[in-house]
């Protein structure tokens, strides 16, 4: 078994449990390992982000410390956590004089800590090879724009994106499983999800852009890593549609979801049965086996 560090955050734990078990699955079926962070903490996103810089700081630094002896990488499957992760590291390596002494105690050689976000990690050739060996299920009914969202990919000097604007890592995933990715201008284009409570409407604007366009390249679905996208994408969209007068229906999938049908995975049925646009006539009509949508 390949051993990594593993910090799932908070809504993995709540709202996006279809995201959690897909991930446990699949990860389990290619042999992987997830050591869970011990006694992980909030890792300051949001709230503590926005209000106060030195506290949220102190709380990825916290994450981070307990990271420094744990089996390498740290993947990170909510971009946000990511994101927040990755940019205190960075911060960190140059100078770590807001760290309060009960957290510096824990550790602080931050740079010894390698963060990847989960699809980062899972998308790396020899985990696309692994995942194509075992795949036995014919997928290629499924049309598919990959959607990375924002929080994953920039800035560059903290993701270490090379590609932050094309990102490849799902597409090349889903072509060795068989789904055919089309390709789309709106990889890495803000969903607004933060903004879903405040301003709905600047986030309807910016759903009905990528619904449009995904539906102009002939895509039948959506393929996320972000659990904020796919609720933000999943959520309002039978709303959206009304004010975009068309109709739409783009399941919106996680890509370990994806991954999980492919290699023919029980679970999966449950972990999609929780999505609010149902993928049951999508995976029908992809000619996906009835056991995997008859119990959508």
């Amino acid at each position: 078994m390949t051993q990594v560090s593993y910090y799932p955050g908070c809504s993995l734990e709540a709202t996006a449990r279809d995201y959690a078990e897909s991930i446990e699955g699949v990860t389990q079926a290619l042999g992987i390992e997830l050591k869970e962070l011990p006694d992980w903490n909030c890792c300051g996103a949001s709230a503590a982000h926005s209000l106060d810089h030195r506290a949220a700081l102190n709380l990825a630094a916290r994450n981070l410390a307990q990271a420094i002896d744990a089996p390498s990488p740290l993947v990170v499957p909510c971009a946000l956590c990511y994101n927040r992760l990755a940019s205190a590291r960075c911060e960190l390596i140059e100078d770590d004089t807001l760290i309060i002494d009960e957290i510096r105690a824990l550790g602080d050689d931050y740079g010894l800590v390698q963060v990847l976000e989960l699809n980062e990690y899972l998308t790396k050739p020899e985990m696309i090879a692994r995942a194509q060996e075992a795949a036995r299920e014919d997928l290629s009914g499924l049309k598919a724009v990959c959607y990375y969202g924002c929080q994953g990919q920039r800035p560059p000097r903290v993701t270490g994106q090379v590609d932050y604007e094309n990102p490849m890592g799902l597409d090349n995933m889903l072509e060795a499983l068989g789904v055919q990715v089309l390709d789309w201008p709106f990889k890495t284009d803000c969903c607004g999800a933060s903004h879903s409570i405040a301003r709905p409407d600047l986030v309807h604007t910016l759903v009905a852009k990528l619904y449009g366009r995904a539906l102009e390249q002939g895509a039948n679905c959506i393929v996320t890593g972000c659990q904020m996208c796919q609720a933000n994408l999943d959520m309002y969209q039978e709303e959206i549609a009304q004010e975009m007068g068309r109709p739409v229906y783009l399941p919106v999938l996680y890509f370990t979801e994806v991954m999980g049908l492919a290699l023919g995975l029980g679970q999966a049925p449950r972990w999609l049965g929780r999505h609010l646009v149902s993928p049951k006539g999508l995976l029908e009509r992809a000619g996906l086996p009835r056991q995997v949508w008859e119990r959508l």
